[in-house]
Order: C-alpha cells, then sequence, then structure tokens
C-alpha cells in the first residue's frame, strides 16, 4: 500500500499547507509498504556490490541508487549509466565531469567506483545516506504528481540552499542554477521571464536573472537563501507568479472538497491519512 500526498490547492497556499503537515506526510510516506520493501532490499544487498556492473545488473538495486538522484528515468540506460559510474570524477575527461547536468557527477561521486581504495558502497552509513535521499526525492515525485509546482519548489529549497552554503563563486552558483532545468523554470517563473529567455547569451542571462534577483532580495548573491525567510520569499514568489500565470496543474483531491465544506487542515490530514 502506497501514500499520496495533500497538497489540497495550489499556489503558496497549498505550500504553506504542505510546510505543516510535512513530517506528517513524509513519515506516512516513508512507511508504506513499497517504500519499506525497497529499503530493506537495498540494505541488504548493497555492500555486495563492487563495481558499477553489479550495481547495474540489479535493476532494484539501480532502482533506489538512480533515484535518489532524480534520475528515475535512466533506469534502462544502463550503458550510459555504467559508464558515468566506472569513469568516476577524479579524471577531468570523465563522462560525468564532461556532462552538463552535474546531477550525473553528484551520482558518480556518492558511488566512488573510481576509488583507488574501493567503492563507497562498502563504508559504514552509505546506504542511510542513499536511502535518505531517495526517500525525499521520491515523496518530491508523489507531490508532484499531485501538483507539478509543488515540486519544482520542494527540489528549488533544497537544491538551493545547498548551493548557497557552497564556497565556489557566485557567478558559479548563478552558471548551476541556469544548468539546471528545475531552477531555471522557478527563477524564469518567478521573475515573469518569457521562454526566449533561454536563447539569449548566458552572460546576459546570469546579469538580467542576477539584476530581478537584487529587486526581489536585495542582493544578488544566493548565498542569501540559507536564510530560510529569504527562501521563503523566493518561493512565495514563483508560487504566486505561476498561479497568476495559470500554469499550477494541481490534480483534483479529495482533500479540496473537504476545504471547501469548511474542514481544517489538520481534518484533511487526520481524515484521508
Amino acid at each position: 500500500m502506497s501514500f499520496t500526498p495533500i497538497v489540497p490547492m495550489s499556489g503558496y497556499g497549498g505550500w504553506a499547507f504542505l510546510q505543516r503537515t510535512m513530517d506528517q506526510q513524509k513519515e506516512a510516506f516513508d512507511s508504506s509498504s513499497t517504500m519499506q520493501r525497497e529499503e530493506a532490499y537495498f540494505r541488504e544487498n548493497i555492500g555486495n556490490v563492487r563495481t558499477a556492473e553489479d550495481l547495474v545488473s540489479d535493476r532494484r538495486l539501480l532502482k533506489v541508487a538512480l533515484g535518489a538522484f532524480g534520475l528515475d528515468g535512466d533506469i534502462n540506460n544502463t550503458f550510459f549509466v555504467r559508464k558515468v559510474l566506472e569513469e568516476g570524477t577524479t579524471e577531468k575527461a570523465a563522462l560525468a565531469n564532461r556532462l552538463s547536468d552535474k546531477t550525473y557527477l553528484a551520482l558518480s561521486e556518492a558511488f566512488g567506483f573510481d576509488n583507488a581504495k574501493g567503492p563507497k558502497t562498502t563504508e559504514a552509513g552509505f546506504a542511510d545516506k542513499i536511502l535518505s535521499r531517495y526517500s525525499d526525492q521520491q515523496f518530491e515525485t508523489a507531490v508532484g504528481e499531485q501538483d507539478s509546482d509543488m515540486r519544482l519548489a520542494m527540489n528549488a529549497q533544497r537544491e538551493l540552499t545547498e548551493l548557497a552554503k557552497k564556497d565556489s563563486s557566485d557567478l558559479t552558483k548563478w552558471y548551476t542554477v541556469l544548468g539546471s532545468e528545475p531552477l531555471r523554470q522557478v527563477m524564469q517563473t518567478a521573475f515573469n521571464l518569457p521562454t526566449a529567455f533561454a536563447s539569449i547569451d548566458l552572460d546576459q542571462q546570469v546579469r538580467q536573472i542576477q539584476n530581478k534577483f537584487e529587486g526581489l532580495m536585495g542582493t544578488e548573491s544566493l548565498s542569501t537563501l540559507s536564510d530560510p525567510k529569504q527562501m521563503d520569499k523566493l518561493l512565495k514568489r514563483f508560487l504566486t507568479m505561476s498561479q497568476i500565470a495559470g500554469s499550477a496543474n494541481t490534480a483534483t483531491s479529495p482533500a479540496l472538497q473537504i476545504l471547501q465544506a469548511g474542514g481544517s487542515a489538520n481534518n484533511i490530514f487526520s481524515i484521508l491519512r
């Protein structure tokens, strides 16, 4: 039995509800029989994986590994995934270093099949790290099936918080944002930038979006997003602008009917859990 996240409305109101009930909903999601089976199998078998070939040969392990990085769609691209993992990240010419999508770099770094001392799959706590990521990613996906904007907001909250804390230059951080399709979409929507914005010179894109960001946040530095209040300001802008544009894609939910009938947020969760 699986748990379907509750998103009773679109826009910032739905986001506020999701934030208030996040711990309860996440606990119910993680307790589902599907998640429990996948976790148990991964814990029992990942320690036996020594090579990239071992991993891609076991579809159940590969599902969790890819899902932990939001790469679920690559489950059948085993040749490509194996190459990314085998080449690792040490050499500049490694495939993961050459791909514009740095999610593959993160995947390869996490498993470390190019490490001289052996892969990270044998390290204590490895399963916990991957399963934690998998749980978060799968919950985001499930939320996205109810409302795609909520998934984008959750991804942005996680990714931008991590990015804000990195030691890299602010310019490098902005290039990272624009190189990620989900983060780019959040920024373009928040600042009402047209689709054609992506086709102009990249340096111009950075300058324009920095100016827009500074106008809202009071600084052009992405480091400000390490402050939860600043993050909330950005996500509120994104969700509000998306709702205005009519692009929110909220699925019909029984919870909405309860709200319209006067049910409270807490009652919705307790009734539908």
